[in-house]
């Protein structure tokens, strides 16, 4: 059985650079070490990350307690937005309709299946290992819907208030077995 641990990272700081280089708040700072914590007996193999700052800072001291390398891969990133995008009565539109997306924005049919793609090439050069994969609420739940077509807008609402969150998917090669959630640190979402 393989293990992947996907962290959405800690709380960012919305203040502060570009979407690709925010980095994390003091309290998501802090907030980081419910990640280690949580991970610090589970025997991680290997961390890959969504190239973005703000998930590789959530899962680097994670990684060097393991001694681990963090290999990013750009299709983990999180979607392409633009200005004003992140409003949840946007969010409700795009859950409605998977191919939506603004002019310059990404859809999350999109987001989905470039996640998977990198998914499935990370399950098959890992087999029988576990591994930890750092990244977004919205990459994270187009994923989760994937495996599980029930998981919706409600879930990812309530998911977007979790900074960070540790949810696992168990499979067999690139077969889907079980999710279970674990920790999480309850933060409003600002954007």
């Amino acid at each position: 059985m393989t293990k992947v641990y996907f962290v959405r990272h800690a709380q960012s700081d919305w203040r502060s650079g570009s979407d690709r280089e925010r980095g994390l708040t003091a309290e998501g700072q802090e907030d980081r070490n419910v990640v280690l914590e949580f991970l610090r007996n589970k025997q991680v193999d290997a961390f890959y990350c969504s190239p973005y700052r703000r998930s590789i800072d959530t899962i680097q001291e994670a990684a060097e307690y393991y001694g681990q390398p963090i290999q990013t891969d750009e299709r983990l990133r999180e979607r392409e937005t633009v200005p004003g995008g992140n409003t949840r009565e946007l969010f409700r539109k795009r859950w409605a309709d998977f191919d939506r997306h603004e002019p310059g924005g990404e859809s999350l049919r999109s987001v989905q299946e470039r996640n998977i793609a990198a998914l499935t090439d990370i399950l098959e050069q890992n087999t029988g290992k576990t591994i930890v994969i750092g990244t977004h609420s919205t990459a994270l739940s187009t994923i989760l819907n994937y495996y599980d077509p029930g998981y919706g807008c409600n879930d990812f609402l309530r998911m977007i208030d979790w900074m960070p969150f540790v949810v696992e998917l168990d499979f067999d090669g690139t077969r889907f077995l079980s999710k279970t959630e674990h920790v999480h640190v309850e933060k409003i979402f600002k954007p």
